[in-house]
Order: C-alpha cells, then sequence, then structure tokens
C-alpha cells in the first residue's frame, strides 16, 4: 500500500550546489539518505563528534517534522552514529540541515564530501494539549519503570 507523498520544499545552499538531494535507497525505504557538505575531510577522532553540513535548508508543511538518524552501515562498521538521535527539525526552521556526528568507535572517522551520513524521516505529529488532573488512571503496570517488565523473551 502506497500512501500519498507529502511535499517538502528545499533549497540548496552554495556549498551544497553539487550534491545530490536527498534520496530513498529503496521502494520501501522510510528515510532519505543525507550527504556530507563538507568542503574538505572532516577526521572525527573516537569519541569525537562534529557537527556536518548537509547543503540543505527545508520548509515542513505544519504537522511534520524530519526527524534525522544514524545509518545503522555507519554504527556497525564504524561506531559512528548521530549523537542526539533522532534529531528533530521543525516545520518552523529554515537554516541549514546539520547532523552532529559522534564516533564511538576506536579508530578515526574520515567524513567525506558526498559520504551518506544519516537518514532523515518525514513524520507526522500532534500537537499535545496539557489536561492538568489530581490523579491518573490506573494499569496493570503502574508507576513500574525501567527493567519493571524484564528481559526475558515473553513465553506465548
Amino acid at each position: 500500500m502506497m500512501t500519498e507523498a507529502v511535499t517538502v520544499a528545499v533549497t540548496r545552499l552554495p556549498h551544497g550546489h553539487d550534491l545530490d538531494l536527498p534520496a530513498y535507497a529503496t521502494v520501501q525505504a522510510a528515510g532519505l539518505d543525507l550527504m556530507a557538505a563538507v568542503s574538505a575531510p572532516v577526521v572525527i577522532p573516537p569519541l569525537g563528534r562534529a557537527l556536518v553540513p548537509t547543503g540543505l535548508a527545508i520548509s515542513l508543511p505544519v504537522g511534520f517534522e524530519a526527524q534525522v538518524r544514524p545509518r545503522s552501515g555507519l554504527a556497525l562498521k564504524n561506531g559512528v552514529t548521530v549523537l542526539n538521535a533522532p534529531g528533530t527539525v521543525d516545520a518552523d526552521y529554515r537554516g541549514e540541515v546539520g547532523v552532529i556526528l559522534v564516533n564511538l568507535g576506536d579508530q578515526p572517522f574520515t567524513v567525506e564530501r558526498g559520504m551518506r551520513i544519516a537518514q532523515m524521516v518525514i513524520a507526522r505529529h500532534e500537537r499535545a494539549q496539557w489536561k492538568e488532573v489530581d490523579s491518573l488512571d490506573e494499569t496493570a503496570r503502574g508507576a513500574g519503570g525501567f527493567g519493571s517488565t524484564g528481559v526475558a523473551a515473553s513465553k506465548s
């Protein structure tokens, strides 16, 4: 089942003029690949981080956000991930989309121009309205927090 595409306005900034626009790698992919718009290689040392430009600015429709997420291949092979994953681009933001990469690996990692560094998922979101109450409804879990449901696989 195909869903209706949402239109996102995009501007290539001068330092991203020659890079491809974000694209889906496969027909059913949820994320669009983002590329590094660096003018020179950027070396991220182990446990270091860098803000990597994409050369793009976007305009999302109201009610949508863009989530910047890690690429699984970079994470598995190099220990490189998006530090604030998922990073959120709000509908009213008009600046450059940047990706905060962190190198959790044990070797320096070099970001080259045009390298696919992250993926972007366009998602609908709801706006919450607070309703203050004296007590919350009861559930079987209650206030059980971190680890309260265990780690073993359930037996069905």
